[in-house]
């Protein structure tokens, strides 16, 4: 019998409510980028699945207003965000229909493309994000994101800076939070962290402080943040401790009212499309292949799209 990822039932945004609806667009993928590239550190060994049940499916209707500055820039870059909310990611690609997703407020990343300047990000965490099982490095999560933006959004400018090191998790990340990331002056930080925690059976209270620590740091230096938690795959599934560290991530989303992109809840979703998990996990059981990382940066890109054309006040504050 075919594994089956199972889903977990759990809040999405910071009141504890059902998501509201986002903005979801068609983004083609163009993979260019160089990035620095680190030894990737291999964990645990299990292949075991967990079953796991009961998770609600959510639906949406997406759509999205644009004004000002922005609005100049996504009218020039065409029709990217309207789309019927089954529709897939693209016409021509092999991604499932996103879920409904808890939009993104990334004030500082607005402001900065509504000044038509660069916007930087830095994508930071373990070999999930250093990309490790991709082909190579144009098919890492981070290099098919700046892609995406930039496809999206012609006439604006992004820079996606991966800063990954496999085997990583909340200590070490957080050891090297100011010099790999701090210290490059970005507007937006995507955190991805907790899965090596979960197979080392970090504690959960020492991660959390951890987290917070770090978000707290980020914040203060006038950076959006944006957590993203672990993948549905075998081995992540396998440590019990996976639950623990996922809501303890929405948690740091809800106290410090930051993002958290949920990249168990997305591939939940694909689940409920028909999509076979095992399209998205390379051979390892650990790390998604070029397709996971590809519908992962599709996915956050729209997220992201949609965040730059929110209406309202461009100013960086919550």
């Amino acid at each position: 019998m075919t594994p089956w990822f199972g889903r977990i039932h759990r809040p999405f945004d910071h009141a504890g409510n059902t998501p509201p609806p986002l903005a979801n667009a068609a983004l083609a993928t163009v993979r260019r980028i160089t990035i620095r590239q680190e030894p990737d550190a291999g964990l645990d060994t299990s292949t075991t699945f967990h079953h796991q049940s009961h998770m609600r499916k959510f639906k949406a209707i997406r759509h999205v207003a644009v004004t000002g500055a922005v609005a100049a820039i996504l009218l020039i870059a065409g029709p990217v965000i309207a789309g019927p909310a089954a529709a897939m990611a693209d016409p021509g690609s092999d991604c499932p229909a996103d879920p409904a997703m808890e939009p993104l407020h990334l004030p500082h990343l607005r402001a900065t493309i509504a000044a038509r300047s660069e916007g930087l990000i830095i994508a930071i965490g373990s070999s999930s994000t250093e990309g490790a099982m991709a082909s190579d490095s144009a098919h890492t999560y981070p290099a098919v994101l700046q892609a995406a933006l930039t496809k999206a959004l012609p006439t604006a400018h992004f820079a996606v800076v991966n800063r990954g090191i496999g085997g990583q998790d909340a200590p070490e990340e957080l050891a090297r939070l100011d010099s790999d990331a701090v210290a490059l002056h970005p507007q937006l930080v995507i955190w991805q962290v907790g899965a090596n925690g979960a197979m080392r059976h970090a504690d959960p209270v020492v991660f959390h402080r951890m987290v917070v620590e770090g978000v707290t740091r980020l914040r203060k230096a006038g950076i959006d943040v944006i957590l993203m938690d672990n993948q549905r795959s075998p081995r992540v599934m396998a440590a019990v401790d996976h639950i623990v560290l996922e809501e303890s991530l929405q948690n740091v989303a809800r106290e410090t009212r930051e993002n958290l992109f949920s990249r168990s809840h997305l591939m939940d979703g694909w689940s409920d499309e028909g999509a076979k998990p095992g399209l998205f996990i390379a051979s390892d059981g650990l790390h998604q292949n070029d397709l996971g990382y590809q519908c992962v940066a599709d996915s956050l890109a729209r997220l992201i799209v949609a965040a730059i054309a929110m209406p309202g006040n461009l100013s960086a504050s919550r």
